[in-house]
């Protein structure tokens, strides 16, 4: 006799695998495929020992080395909140108080992704809606579904975020009377995941504004993911849209240190209005009662000795070459190639590549197994796309992560991914000439 079926939540039966998974799959599982898929970090340059030694040094002294494995607050480590407040606000050319920030409004997460994860936890209810760049990172997207939440998108361009197009959508919601279920306005602005692109200056301090022009019955959030801020490597810093949210009433920042650091040590940063930072404190008390505490002590004695900004130093050394490495390649490769562009980024870890509408580059498209059959693999852009209302999403766009890859691949993974569009070109002609075309 079958047994009863087990009765999952709703939260449950809406979270899915994310889709990337099989593509990481593939990556450990096939021999001499060059990947261009998941973004993991550049493994050697891995600061192992710079850890080492600040491992050492907290075990050396008993006090320091009993507060590292000894539980820790919910907040997280004070001096590496201090560090962090310091660390934004100079980066912003500001001190706390200029923007209403003190070291209370500054909560440690395991990793960005528990903020984000938190945050919907503290704010959404099942119907309530999320604005979000097209295209995005979607394993939010992923976990909003998860949440109940519905996620509209406005497009990007070379400035990122089109604050036209939101201000547009926000209009019509107003008018249609759903923007009291409009919670939050989603954007990764620094050399965004996945295209590369950056929110213009100039768009920062606007964006606050259309938040608060819109906020007539409730506050309307922004969620800044500055996961990439740490990776430029060209031009000059860009200021925070949390510089502009003075009041500290609807910026919530988030990044953390596992892109110029080391993700290992699973410790993520947030800046948030005052009276957000306790619902979500009380939501992180029953996930975990705070996170790790020894990579929290880690973080600050590197933080402590400059070590942690010379690694970052040279961490975006090594990703301006393999940045720069994979445009190269990409305009040898791809210069024959009628309708193609491609992002040329500041920063992070991703190019975004557009190919002409007829070039299927889907999960279920010909170009996926076409380039496995040559050793390389791609993220399907349309991973970063929210179906519109018939269904319908971008099939012609690829994410290229260049982190992974050493250098010496990346070219040869370029050429790959070229000589798998060519054999699709050959099999097109081929079928036009059967067909008599």
């Amino acid at each position: 006799m079958p047994s009863a079926p087990l009765p999952l939540s709703g939260r449950s039966l809406r979270t899915t695998d994310s889709p990337i998974s099989y593509f990481i799959q593939k990556a450990f599982e096939t021999p001499g495929l060059i990947s261009f898929a998941a973004g993991l970090v550049d493994e050697p340059s891995l600061p192992a020992a710079e850890v080492g030694a600040a491992v050492a040094a907290l075990m050396a002294d008993p006090a320091t080395a009993r507060a590292a494995l000894q539980y820790g607050t919910t907040r997280g480590y004070t001096p590496l909140r201090e560090k962090v407040l310091d660390l934004v606000c100079r980066a912003d050319g500001v001190a706390p108080g200029d923007v209403g920030l003190s070291v209370d409004d500054v909560i440690l997460t395991t990793g960005s992704q528990q903020l984000l994860y938190l945050l919907g936890e503290a704010l959404f209810d099942p119907g309530d809606i999320v604005i979000t760049e097209a295209p995005s990172y979607f394993v939010y997207h992923s976990l909003l579904v998860s949440q109940g939440a519905r996620v509209l998108t406005v497009p990007m361009d070379d400035g990122g975020m089109d604050l036209d197009a939101l201000e547009a959508l926000l209009d019509q919601l107003a008018r249609t009377g759903e923007i009291a279920r409009v919670k939050l306005i989603y954007t990764v602005d620094y050399y965004q995941n996945p295209t590369g692109l950056t929110l213009a200056e100039a768009r920062r301090p606007q964006l606050v504004e259309l938040a608060r022009r819109h906020s007539t019955r409730h506050r309307i959030l922004i969620l800044e993911d500055a996961a990439y801020r740490e990776l430029r490597y060209s031009g000059d810093d860009i200021t925070s849209i949390k510089r502009f949210d003075e009041g500290n009433e609807f910026v919530v920042y988030t990044s953390t240190f596992s892109k110029p650091c080391a993700p290992g040590l699973r410790t993520g940063y947030t800046l948030m209005p005052r009276d957000l930072v306790g619902p979500v404190l009380n939501l992180k008390g029953n996930h975990d009662f705070g996170s790790a505490a020894l990579g929290q002590h880690v973080l600050d004695q590197l933080m402590s000795t400059g070590t942690y900004h010379r690694h970052a130093e040279k961490v975006r050394g090594v990703y301006r070459e393999k940045c720069g490495l994979t445009l190269r390649a990409l305009e040898q490769e791809f210069a024959d190639f009628p309708g193609v562009k491609w992002t040329v980024p500041a920063g992070g870890l991703y190019v975004w590549l557009t190919f002409p509408p007829h070039v299927d580059t889907g999960p279920g498209g010909s170009l996926v197994p076409a380039a496995l059959a040559a050793g390389v693999l791609y993220v399907p852009g349309e991973f970063g796309h929210v179906p519109d209302e018939t269904g319908w999403v971008p099939r012609n766009e690829v994410r290229i992560c260049f982190a992974v890859a050493d250098p010496a691949q990346i070219p040869e993974g370029i050429r790959r991914l070229r000589q798998a569009c060519r054999g699709l070109e050959r099999s097109t002609a081929r079928g036009k000439m059967t067909a008599g075309v």
